[in-house]
């Protein structure tokens, strides 16, 4: 099953390592298909930046996302020039912390810079909450292969953070409220 997955938020969020990482997960831990491609602006750190992720059971021939049907928002220039016009179908997970509008799709409020910073004592891991909130809702790689991936990704010695902070992601979705 084919699934276009957009992320967006600010430079500096991790937003291309959560797709590389989603990717990882589906390509070396679940025996998926997946390509990811990658936009930042010229200010980088601080600016809109948006990763794009496919995952497929079969061969992917073309890899540019053209209507993805998941987005993970982390900020709101993210959300209103990445996420702003998500058709009707989708799903979209927003960063309650730092996104204020909400979309005409169906979407689940993650307060994940918010739960990073206060409970897990660094908000640089607010992307691994909403990978594991993502993976929870939506299922699109097994939460054994998210976690494989996120060791394998993640710095040495930031492995049980980054751990406790997937873990807190598959809790917060859990007791999410969802429109």
């Amino acid at each position: 099953m084919r699934h276009e997955v957009r992320f967006s938020g600010f430079g500096g969020q991790g937003i291309i390592l959560s797709a590389v990482i989603l990717g990882r997960a589906a390509v070396m831990h679940d025996n998926k298909f997946a390509v990811q491609t990658q936009v930042y602006g010229p200010e980088a750190r601080g600016g809109a930046s948006m990763s794009a992720l496919i995952i497929d059971d079969t061969p992917i021939l073309y890899p540019k996302v053209a209507d993805p049907g998941i987005y993970v928002i982390m900020s709101q220039e993210g959300f209103e020039k990445y996420g702003a016009h998500a058709r009707t179908d989708a799903v979209m997970l927003v960063d309650s912390t730092l996104v204020y509008s909400r979309p005409d799709c169906r979407y689940i409020e993650i307060p994940a810079t918010r739960e990073a910073k206060e409970t897990l004592g660094r908000d640089i891991v607010a992307n691994i909450v909403m990978l594991g909130a993502l993976v929870a809702s939506t299922h699109i790689v097994s939460e054994a292969a998210l976690e494989k991936a996120i060791l394998d990704s993640v710095p040495k010695g930031t492995e049980a953070l980054n751990l406790k902070a997937m873990k807190k992601g598959i809790e917060l979705a859990a007791g999410s409220t969802q429109p």
